[in-house]
């Protein structure tokens, strides 16, 4: 008897660790070169990335969406072949998977299983072997993007912000440098790790930075008329990339919601009393990988399971949700946007449909 693909993920999700490690053992026995080729260190390192592999498709599985686990591998193509491993090897990886899930599953669940892996293996090849830049020439606000990155890629936070705070008096608009300044730039920092060219230590120091200069323009943006609404906003537990959602509240308060950004990494009942405490007309839940996903289901499970809850409106969003846009509906969300300013929208529109203004 066949399962469903949440029950085929959730087995899949306990056995990674054990399924990791039979995967690499057949992979290295199909290619006794590669012991000699990465020793003991790349072994291991090869099981770890085996494990995230099968975290990806476990998530995948049960949303019962292909489209998660084969950008998961155009993610990891690029970045190991910035680490010096061939695409080759990936395949190899790929297949060995496979062929240890068909050997340890029910066939029907398998099949299920397969099809996933096989649908990666058959894109690979045509996947981007590189990311071009975020920072693009035809985008707005490019020249100080591009200056503002590389102050802060020479750890010249103070110049950063200068610029910064020059553009804004000089009458550039907060939300202009939010999207094409600070959001840009993040990303710039993100495929810059991924594909080798910074550590994780810059990374870091640029995130840290940029969270710094936001909380310079809070006396602007804090300065506007209220209109009595409120907006509570965390990261999903385990989500350590906060950023993202910080700037989806300061949107919110420039519209002239009231905020409460919780942060990085929620637990479920934390979030559950700030909500039964605050009472906010939206919350809003970010994750950013899709291995995280489950976790989202199940805060939004739990949070709906509580009676003094159950009613507020909740929007999800970042990475996996602009990789399946419909996303939210499994996961009983109220909404979901690709972008800052839409989320605004969005849950104006929600709250004056339940004509839930706050007294």
């Amino acid at each position: 008897m066949a399962h469903s693909a949440a029950e085929i993920g959730r087995q899949l999700d306990s056995m990674r660790e054990a399924l990791a490690e039979a995967a690499v053992d057949q992979q290295y026995l199909l290619h006794p070169e590669l012991t000699a080729r990465y020793g003991p260190t790349g072994r291991a390192k090869c099981v770890k990335d085996t494990a995230y592999h099968l975290a990806y498709l476990a998530e995948a599985l049960a949303a019962s969406r292909p489209a998660l686990f084969s950008d998961y591998v155009a993610w990891a193509k690029v970045l190991l072949a910035e680490h010096g491993v061939p695409v080759e090897i990936l395949a190899d990886n790929l297949r060995a998977v496979s062929q240890v899930l068909r050997d340890r599953l029910a066939a029907e669940d398998a099949a299920a299983v397969c099809g996933y892996v096989d649908a990666a293996l058959a894109a690979l090849p045509g996947m981007a072997a590189t990311i071009p830049s975020f920072i693009a020439s035809n985008q707005p606000l490019t020249r100080l993007a591009e200056a503002y990155l590389k102050a802060l890629l020479a750890c010249q936070r103070q110049t950063a912000s200068r610029m910064i705070l020059d553009a804004v008096e000089g009458g550039t608009p907060i939300k202009d440098i939010y999207v094409h300044v600070f959001q840009q730039s993040q990303q710039e920092i993100g495929r810059l790790w991924q594909t080798n060219r910074i550590t994780v230590a810059q990374e870091h120091y640029c995130t840290a930075a940029t969270q710094m200069i936001m909380s310079q323009l809070y006396p602007r943006i804090f300065a506007g008329p209220r209109i009595n609404r409120l907006f509570v906003a965390a990261c999903v537990g385990g989500d350590l990339h906060e950023i993202g959602m910080r700037m989806v509240a300061d949107f919110f308060e420039m519209d002239g919601w009231d905020t409460v950004f919780l942060g990085a990494s929620v637990p479920g009942p934390d979030l559950i009393r700030t909500l039964q405490d605050r009472k906010p007309d939206v919350l809003g839940i970010s994750v950013t990988l899709t291995a995280h996903v489950g976790a989202v289901r199940q805060m939004i499970s739990d949070i709906r399971a509580t009676p003094d809850c159950r009613n507020v409106k909740i929007l999800v969003g970042g990475y996996p949700f602009l990789i399946v846009p419909d996303l939210w509906k499994q996961l009983d969300a109220d909404g979901s946007c690709g972008d800052a300013q839409g989320a605004v929208h969005l849950a104006n529109s929600l709250v004056a449909s339940q004509g839930a203004l706050r007294d």
